[in-house]
């Protein structure tokens, strides 16, 4: 892909480094520590101390929450202003989902009026989330309560050594992917999903989950139309390389790996065929029309 050198998403909460949902980088300095204990219990200290009991008594908030924010921010933790310093590959991944991002906000803002551009989280190991906590182990994913994407660029090293999808563009189509989440979030779609799951048994339920997601994988194939049409950005291999990455993540391909066995019933993506094809259909038509996964049928 021709990526670099394009317009990056402003729209990215980078929290890579953190130590855990919600925390804040870095701890206290003991280097610090004795100095801190010894300026408490001085005279400078006490008086110190003496103001926020009488702020505190005036304000009706515990002394010691207080202290504690001062010192070492909301979290209980002290907090450190030092930026995360990743590696230069991961940087550049960060550089280039950024990109991505901005990409899929041209495409959409066009086609939709009234669209509204999702958050890219950036994280490492675990996230808190409007949808609750998740570790890495997750994978990428969209929270619709906070209209957030989440993905721990790990995930794409995986891609590449576990799954055998490696290439940019298939990480591109990741993204796109969890934007079509977005798109169905706020066209209401995924909420008339979301309100079956306590109607139907798992079975029947995992069949609409499978339809929400390959069209996704339709609206994924929708913005690399455009996006090709707008920028020109893909290279000879790029749309191999999606459909590669379709494939490497089918239910039925991700089953017979893990198990040896395939049990249709418990899908909630879609075959590895269904994925590359529905992405296919979108990418080839980049018409919205043609995405209605809940009518086709065969699917």
């Amino acid at each position: 892909m021709k990526w670099q050198g394009r317009r990056k998403s402003s729209n990215v909460d980078d929290r890579r480094g953190m130590s855990g949902p919600g925390r804040s980088r870095g701890g206290i300095n003991p280097l610090l520590l004795g100095p801190l204990i010894r300026l408490l219990f001085s005279k400078t200290g006490l008086i110190i101390v003496g103001i926020f009991l009488v702020f505190s008594f005036a304000t009706g908030n515990n002394p010691l929450s207080l202290i504690g924010n001062l010192f070492f921010g909301s979290s209980g933790q002290a907090v450190s202003s030092a930026p995360y310093q990743g590696t230069e590959e991961e940087n550049e991944l960060a550089d280039f989902s950024a990109t991505i991002l901005a990409s899929t906000e041209d495409v959409w803002n066009q086609l939709l009026p009234d669209y509204r551009d999702p958050t890219l989280v950036l994280f490492t190991n675990s996230v808190a989330s409007a949808c609750g906590s998740a570790s890495s182990a997750t994978g990428p994913f969209y929270c619709p309560g906070d209209e957030k994407l989440y993905l721990d660029l790990s995930f794409f090293y995986e891609m590449e050594k576990q799954l055998n999808a490696p290439g940019d563009f298939a990480q591109a189509y990741v993204i796109a992917h969890e934007v079509g989440h977005h798109i169905q979030k706020i066209t209401g779609i995924s909420d008339k999903v979301q309100r079956l799951r306590g109607q139907l048994s798992k079975t029947e339920y995992n069949k609409y989950s499978v339809r929400l997601e390959l069209q996704a994988d339709f609206l994924a194939g929708v913005w690399a139309h455009h996006s090709q049409q707008m920028t020109q950005m893909m290279e000879t291999g790029d749309l191999e390389e999606a459909l590669n990455a379709a494939n490497a993540i089918g239910d039925d391909r991700l089953q017979r790996q893990s198990s040896g066995r395939v049990v249709p019933d418990s899908f909630t993506h879609g075959t590895s065929e269904q994925r590359m094809r529905w992405f296919k259909k979108g990418f080839e038509t980049g018409d919205l029309s043609q995405g209605d996964t809940f009518s086709a049928n065969p699917l």
